[in-house]
């Protein structure tokens, strides 16, 4: 299913000069991997202490990209650089769902959104990218199926930042807003799990 995930290799090729940069310089896989991690949870941490606050709630979509473009060079240098390790793998799965916890997390304290609703959302998309992890567990590939992986969670909640930003006060149709996020990140869920069979034959 369609995810903003498709685009990444045209992302990946736009940030390529900037990967090669840092390379010569000394900067590594694993390193830029725990930058990312560190930015998301310095403005998750922002987040959660001024909950509603215009500031850090415009700024979030900013964080967003730049931790997009993160993840995309640490891959890029690990395959592209020869420093993939099994400790970059740790670092890039589990490093992926701690920052989407710091980052999302805090919208629960937001006064007038639903928090159980975003925990549950939070929640499900952890599980959507440990489903696509167990694909080499069970002889298949990591997958990423959609229709709410990483980077379209990211777009989601940057653009529910900008909403409550501009003053669109969280009530009715935040909480609708984010149970369609909770029914594709289920069908996500779902989804990785087709796949992941199919790519093995099928057996459960």
């Amino acid at each position: 299913m369609a995810s903003i995930y498709d685009l990444k290799p045209k992302f990946q090729a736009l940030l390529r000069p900037l990967c090669d940069w840092l390379v010569a310089r000394g900067a590594t896989a694993n390193g830029v991997t725990l930058a990312a991690l560190a930015l998301s949870f310095a403005h998750g941490v922002w987040l959660a202490a001024a909950p509603g606050a215009v500031l850090p709630l415009v700024l979030l979509p900013v964080t967003l990209f730049l931790r997009m473009a993160l993840n995309a060079i640490d891959g890029m240098m690990a395959r592209e650089h020869g420093q993939k390790s099994k400790l970059g793998a740790l670092l890039n799965e589990i490093s992926d769902v701690a920052a989407d916890a710091a980052l999302y997390l805090p919208f629960a304290l937001i006064p007038g959104v639903y928090g159980l609703l975003v925990v549950l959302v939070v929640v499900v998309g952890i599980i959507s990218e440990m489903t696509g992890a167990l694909g080499p567990m069970v002889g298949a590939a990591r997958h990423y199926e959609g229709p709410f992986g990483k980077s379209d969670r990211a777009f989601a909640f940057g653009l529910l930042a900008v909403l409550i930003a501009i003053g669109l006060t969280p009530g009715l149709w935040s909480t609708a807003y984010l149970a369609v996020l909770l029914g594709l990140g289920v069908s996500t869920v779902l989804n990785s799990m087709r796949a992941i069979l199919a790519d093995d034959g099928g057996s459960a």
